[in-house]
């Protein structure tokens, strides 16, 4: 795959065509305006007109330069925009559209996740949009996606989430590291699911996990054998390692018989998203992500704490303890460039 210097993500897709996500500039603006208006106007007339198909050139440069704007490409062809600026402390998103012919295939998901994990990435703590009330199932989309109803505004439901805690690792050797300090902050009955690309440093992380929680070892990928249970050496709990990679529901991992552990073990599932999820409800996710560079073995590691379980702020005091490990500077609560500004 190639890829330019705002290139932030890219995957291929099941008919071998390459999605590719990048950062958009004032050079951009033309194509930007085009996806905007294409895309707003496909979707259904329910009361007053989108206000995007309001936007012009200028308006839309004008956004460019006082935020940030992502721009989705299939082979080459642009195919989806998001709009992002900062407004009352947190970074809210806007102008969210792929165009039609491209819709169904999963790229509006890889888009939003791509613009999630680098304003993470760039230090924003708390994101929000609006949603108008007439579209339940753009609302529902939404939800799915970690947002929930937070205030209203007119016609449109205010949808707020957190940001993961992202921290950049440089090393095998830092990702267990990590690890080791976040099984300070986990106790008996805590699921982890745990994503990445093969060879991203799950297991890695995992074994790190294993060290801090005193299991007895050693801590390897159970791909062939699905779960292995390494009792705690002391008084803390037990580590279920799980292997998901080839399982392809929620019925299968059901099969393993993990909820006779749940309540007294933490359980770690590999390769667990959109099929973990409803052995709790609450858990912490860990994303580890490569960068575009094959020869840069520097990882991103996201962790997203779902339920009331979970503190970020403790998550993000382990992780940035450890040493080699760097965290982006914080932007919560900086005065914004352009207060009016709204994508």
């Amino acid at each position: 795959m190639s890829h330019d210097a705002h290139e932030l993500a890219a995957a291929l897709l099941p008919d071998g065509s390459e999605l590719t996500v990048r950062l958009a500039d004032l050079a951009d603006a033309e194509v930007a305006l085009e996806l905007m208006h294409a895309a707003f106007r496909a979707r259904p007339v329910v009361g007053e007109a989108p206000e995007a198909l309001g936007d012009d050139l200028a308006s839309v440069r004008a956004r460019i330069a006082h935020g940030t704007g992502y721009l989705a490409f299939i082979d080459g062809v642009p195919a989806g925009l998001v709009m992002a600026a900062r407004q009352l402390g947190a970074m809210r998103l806007g102008r969210v559209g792929v165009l039609p012919r491209f819709r169904e295939q999963g790229i509006a998901s890889f888009l939003v996740g791509v613009v999630l994990e680098h304003l993470a990435a760039s230090g924003e703590e708390h994101v929000h949009l609006l949603a108008r009330k007439e579209f339940p199932q753009i609302l529902a989309w939404w939800a799915k996606h970690g947002f929930a109803p937070d205030d209203e505004e007119g016609n449109c439901i205010v949808m707020a989430r957190s940001l993961p805690v992202a921290v950049e690792v440089p090393d095998a050797d830092a990702m267990r590291a990590l690890g080791e300090r976040l099984a300070g902050v986990l106790r008996a009955g805590d699921l982890i699911i745990a994503s990445g690309d093969l060879g991203a440093g799950k297991t890695t992380l995992t074994q790190g996990i294993g060290a801090g929680l005193g299991v007895v070892g050693p801590v390897i990928s159970p791909t062939f054998v699905l779960s292995r249970v390494h009792p705690a050496q002391g008084d803390g709990p037990a580590l279920v390692h799980v292997d998901a990679y080839r399982l392809g529901s929620f019925a299968e991992l059901e099969d393993i018989d993990l909820e006779e552990s749940l309540d007294t073990a933490v359980t770690l599932v590999e390769w667990g998203a959109g099929v973990a999820e409803g052995l709790a409800p609450g858990r912490l996710e860990i994303d580890i992500r490569r960068g575009i560079d094959p020869e840069d073995e520097t990882r991103w590691v996201f962790l997203t704490p779902i339920g009331p379980r979970w503190s970020r702020t403790a998550l993000a005091e382990a992780a940035q303890a450890v040493p080699g490990v760097r965290a982006p500077a914080s932007r919560a609560g900086r005065t914004p460039k352009t207060p009016e500004e709204t994508p």
